[in-house]
């Protein structure tokens, strides 16, 4: 299944769902001020989903000053507050998966003991909360090590990992291709957009450097991966669309 993050206006959405039939990922409720009028923001985004013609949905949680891992009981408590009330939008508007950023910031915190810190956070925090699919999204991660620890000491059923492509390109040395090999057993979304390593450019697939031809069949063999189109054009969204079905789903009749 293809989703497409939801960076394109409204209109411009019911546009290519219209023409792919694809499903959208929210990041309205990425947003803390939409947090804060949590049940009205759900009410409004329904009618838009409508408008959309969308029947798919996932979601991306929020991430700004939020961190699963911190040392701070004050942030630590803000940050379960604010992904729990994305996991209700999340539950009330029927989404199938929800996306938290790693919050790693390589420069800032050490390795050691990280993992363990997360798992605890997420094991805590999906205790009573079986339903929906939750991924972690590596952002400014340098390697992929500490998330495939973090998932394995987890344990649960319903926690994964979302591959951002194009953070993996642009913020670690370790290659794309070997990204998606150790992790493929521990992923069930990718992020999807092309870079050329010097920016976070969330170019169109094909348009940067990302050696696509290598890594299509790390993403084929996972036939319940799901993937999100991170582009802020409808070109250049259409464009990977089309490269994504072709490189992926060529063979298959369902998306």
């Amino acid at each position: 299944m293809i989703y497409i993050s939801h960076l394109l206006p409204d209109e411009e959405m019911q546009e290519v769902i219209a023409q792919t039939g694809a499903g959208v990922e929210s990041i309205e409720f990425s947003i803390s001020e939409n947090l804060d009028s949590l049940s009205a923001h759900i009410a409004s985004y329904k009618k838009r989903l409508a408008f959309m013609g969308a029947d798919r949905l996932t979601l991306h949680g929020p991430f700004l000053d939020l961190n699963p891992m911190t040392y701070d009981s004050g942030i630590a408590r803000v940050t379960k507050l604010r992904f729990a009330q994305a996991y209700e939008a999340a539950r009330e508007l029927g989404a199938e998966k929800i996306v938290y950023h790693s919050g790693l910031y390589p420069d800032a915190y050490l390795l050691i003991g990280w993992a363990e810190r997360m798992a605890d956070f997420f094991g805590e925090f999906l205790e009573d909360r079986r339903d929906i699919d939750v991924v972690v999204e590596n952002v400014f991660d340098r390697t992929w090590k500490p998330l495939k620890d973090m998932v394995q000491r987890v344990g649960k059923e319903n926690f994964h990992l979302c591959l951002d492509v194009g953070h993996a390109n642009r913020y670690s040395e370790i290659s794309v291709r070997e990204w998606c090999h150790n992790l493929k057993e521990n992923m069930t979304h990718v992020h999807v957009h092309d870079n050329c390593g010097d920016r976070d450019a969330h170019l169109a697939v094909g348009e940067g450097k990302i050696p696509w031809d290598s890594i299509w069949d790390a993403l084929r063999e996972r036939k319940e991966m799901t993937y999100t189109i991170e582009c802020s054009t409808k070109e250049a969204v259409l464009k990977s669309y089309a490269r994504i079905k072709k490189g992926i789903f060529q063979n298959l009749k369902n998306l």
